[in-house]
């Protein structure tokens, strides 16, 4: 869509780039990766990234008390960054945040977000770091992560963004000007901010009741039952999406005349279905009007959601088609509701054996108390993180909507090459475009050509102080590893808890998941909530990154899919079509 033959880096600096923070010198692709796997567009950086990033994400940390606002910079980015075009994560901000709350550290946020990646530096006090004032502010916070029952601010935030896209106007009647000035306050607007600040505090809150679950089961040698502990607590608003698919994709199997029209490729697809439902055929009727119940409801969901310049299936349904059609080819035995039964009826079982743990080894009260608290914790808190963050995307799709609109037009005036050309302009740029659009043709070209050359590359996972230059990133079809063979194991992080054995299809694209079998092991570069639904079909899955705290991670729980994330090289290393073996319970993967 907007790729072009990639080329060698020539620049040293991204339009979007900012400048490090001094005060908070580490910076990661960890986590960040997963949801901003591209290069970050103008619009994004001018119109969302400081207004609404940067500032709900330091609204967060007051409200948590691990900061004051005058630690940071006024006008630059700090807890996040771009870098080569890329955006990164402030990690020294997210140890700190550990440093300074009782009970927690640096390194239990590092278990968070980084996973087993290797080569991660040890945290180095700097001047100011020790605050035993804001320390007592995050113990106060702590407890009430620790007692809340509920988070009905969530369920507001949930029913506001429902109603902002039931309240979506006719954008073809709005001006350019009027377009663009929705798309600008819906992402950078307080609205935004507040609903960015609910997700990075629902984040932060769900590493506690995880930190503490994940310590007391290691110090007692049972650091494998804190994964059957948190899976299948319910509620996880990112799973929903696949429990609606599989319905979709069960109309989809028992119909001859939906079989056939999905056998024909999904090239196509959505126009046959639409041509067959318009000639009155009556599953194909049934379908289409499910599956617009379907992108209505779910169609702000897509690869790299947090970027209004990138599809979702509301925008492109063939992406959602395409994981429809790979689960239709699976039985009924391959039910997500059914696995999350199995995971929710196992939770019992794991609390059982861990209070039994706790008494056999004379664990004091104190500790089995916190156990407890955590655990319960735990169900209030994680679905919490997914909906905070379906919350904001929801909001995203309402720009991104308004965007493709003003985009549409502009290749229809001859001005853009694509819909998404709009990303390549920053907000302030956009009174001049409208001014004089032909004077901006080689500016969006330039950049174009740029952008396609750093996706092309991979950027450093971690840096210190300064960022390596662009030139010097290695090429992602540069990047080899040795292939593994039968015996070896490729270790990564738990992510939920089984045993799969299958054939390893490495899928690239959650765009197209077309190479996939029904009961193979997906095998994948990152997860984001895209991929999940390719999860219902594939016996097993693995990543090459992610960490306990990644969104798709939570959802494997909630769908009950074996998976191994932070399995390093995966989609190099093991071979496609190789049987292999995957344990969500160690985390290990094995070529048979």
């Amino acid at each position: 869509m907007l790729r072009g033959e990639p080329m060698a880096i020539t620049f040293d600096r991204w339009v979007s780039d900012n400048d490090p923070s001094a005060r908070f010198p580490l910076y990661t692709r960890a986590n960040v990766g997963e949801v901003f796997p591209d290069p970050v567009f103008p619009f994004t950086r001018s119109a969302t990234l400081f207004n609404m990033s940067e500032m709900g994400w330091r609204d967060a940390f007051v409200r948590m008390g691990a900061f004051e606002l005058e630690e940071f910079r006024d006008n630059d980015l700090d807890i996040i960054g771009v870098f080569g075009g890329y955006c990164y994560l402030n990690a020294s901000v997210t140890r700190l945040f550990g440093e300074r709350a009782p009970g927690l550290s640096w390194e239990a946020m590092d278990a968070q977000f980084f996973g087993t990646q290797p080569g991660i530096p040890p945290y180095v006090q700097m001047p100011g770091d020790v605050r035993p004032d804001l320390s007592e502010k995050i113990g106060a916070w702590l407890g009430f992560v620790l007692t809340a029952e509920s988070l009905p601010e969530l369920v507001d935030d949930q029913a506001e963004t429902k109603r902002l896209r039931a309240a979506r106007p006719d954008l073809s009647a709005m001006s350019d000007e009027e377009l663009l000035a929705r798309g600008v306050h819906l992402y950078g607007g307080a609205h935004m901010r507040h609903l960015f600040a609910q997700h990075l505090h629902t984040t932060y809150a769900s590493t506690v009741p995880l930190g503490i679950l994940a310590g007391i089961t290691a110090a007692v040698g049972r650091p494998e039952l804190v994964t059957a502990l948190i899976s299948g607590v319910g509620d996880i608003d990112s799973a929903a999406p696949s429990m609606a698919m599989w319905e979709l994709s069960r109309q989809a199997r028992r119909s001859k005349t939906l079989t056939a029209l999905f056998d024909g490729g999904s090239a196509g697809l959505n126009d046959r279905l639409a041509a067959a439902a318009a000639e009155g055929e009556p599953d194909a009727r049934a379908f289409a009007d499910a599956f617009n119940d379907f992108l209505y409801e779910f169609g702000s969901r897509g690869p790299n959601e947090w970027d209004s310049a990138r599809p979702t299936w509301e925008t492109h349904p063939a992406i959602a088609l395409a994981a429809i059609d790979r689960m239709r080819l699976v039985d009924d035995s391959a039910d997500p509701s059914g696995h999350q039964k199995v995971l929710a009826d196992g939770r019992p079982a794991a609390l059982a054996e861990m209070r039994a743990i706790l008494d056999a080894a004379g664990v004091d009260d104190e500790t089995k108390t916190q156990f407890e608290m955590a655990y319960a914790a735990g169900s209030v808190w994680l679905p919490g993180r997914e909906r905070s963050k379906t919350n904001c995307v929801r909001q995203v799709q309402e720009v991104r909507v308004a965007m493709r609109e003003l985009g549409r037009r502009m290749v229809e005036r001859g001005h853009f090459e694509a819909v998404e050309d709009f990303a390549f302009l920053f907000v302030d740029e956009f009174p001049a475009f409208f001014a004089d659009p032909p004077s901006f043709k080689a500016r969006i070209a330039e950049r174009k050509g740029q952008w396609n050359e750093l996706a092309a590359h991979d950027p450093q996972f971690l840096f210190n102080e300064q960022p390596d230059f662009p030139a010097a990133w290695t090429r992602k079809d540069a990047v080899h590893y040795e292939q593994l063979a039968t015996g070896d194991v490729l270790a990564g992080t738990p992510a939920c808890v089984g045993v799969a054995e299958g054939i390893a299809r490495v899928v690239l694209d959650s765009n197209d998941p077309t190479a996939l079998g029904p009961g193979e092991i997906l095998i994948a570069p990152f997860t984001d909530p895209s991929w999940t639904p390719l999860f219902v079909p594939a016996a097993g899955v693995v990543v090459d990154v992610g960490a306990p705290m990644s969104h798709a991670v939570i959802v494997s729980r909630e769908l009950g899919i074996p998976c191994v994330v932070s399995a390093t090289g995966a989609t190099k290393r093991i071979p496609d079509g190789a049987k292999i073996r995957v344990d969500g319970t160690s985390g290990t993967v094995t070529i048979l």
